[in-house]
């Protein structure tokens, strides 16, 4: 139950970063469109540290129940995805820990400051490059899974006569293309900084999807962008619905 809340928690914080890439595109606001800038939004309205202190549990769960999943999962390679999502989402319910205890942070500085430190090691450049390649896998890959509608399998198992509807279907389509379009160019940007020995380039999603915006025609990529970010929400959401028992 914890890790269904979990998937709502992410479909939630995508619809956020999603409305917040969508408002820097028309002008009509700002703020940081990552995780942490969903977080900080939901701070700031009634009830929000409550429903911060929920999402962490949630993110926990979902985390946990990805880890579990490696111990269960025949493929070694679905075992080490399972394993990686596990630590990813654990890791984010820390960020959401923070906020729900009053605090706050900055993926954008963050990322920054770990690429800057990562620089002055010995053979830094190269380990900032090997995570820049891998960024854009995680984004190629998206894109794959999206056109490919290779996510089906995930709603599929857990719906009633292994089918879902076609507009969820369209939904997880455009948000996953979406969303591997922009970690693509976030692996891209911080490939970047790596040649230029500048760790203010690689400054996460928000950087990257700003970057989106600033393109020719980049206003509608950014749309378009911002729109996949929400639809691949409300994926995240039906997977609370759909998603098998470990």
């Amino acid at each position: 139950m914890a890790a269904r809340v979990g998937f709502v928690v992410s479909g939630i914080l995508h619809i956020m970063i999603g409305w917040i890439a969508f408002r820097i595109a028309t002008g009509s606001g700002g703020g940081e469109a990552s995780n942490s800038g969903a977080m900080a939004q939901i701070t700031a309205t009634p009830g929000g540290q409550i429903l911060l202190w929920i999402m962490t549990v949630g993110l926990v769960g979902l985390g946990l129940w990805r880890i579990a999943e490696a111990f269960v999962t025949p493929e070694a390679k679905d075992k080490a995805k399972s394993a990686i999502v596990g630590v990813v989402f654990l890791a984010l319910s820390f960020s959401t820990l923070t906020f729900a205890r009053g605090g706050s942070s900055s993926d954008g500085k963050k990322a920054s400051s770990i690429t800057s430190t990562v620089l002055e090691m010995p053979g830094g450049k190269i380990l900032i490059a090997l995570a820049g390649l891998i960024i854009i896998g995680v984004g190629a890959y998206g894109i794959f899974k999206g056109a490919t509608k290779r996510f089906k399998k995930d709603l599929e198992a857990g719906a009633q006569g292994g089918n879902v509807g076609s507009a969820i279907t369209i939904s997880c389509m455009v948000g996953y293309i979406a969303r591997g379009i922009a970690f693509a160019v976030l692996g891209i940007m911080v490939i970047w900084a790596t040649l230029t020995s500048d760790p203010s380039k690689a400054s996460g999603m928000d950087a990257a999807l700003r970057t989106i915006g600033s393109q020719p025609v980049g206003v509608v990529l950014l749309i378009f962008t911002a729109l996949g970010f929400i639809l691949y929400g409300i994926y995240s959401i039906a997977r609370a619905k759909y998603t098998n028992e470990v």
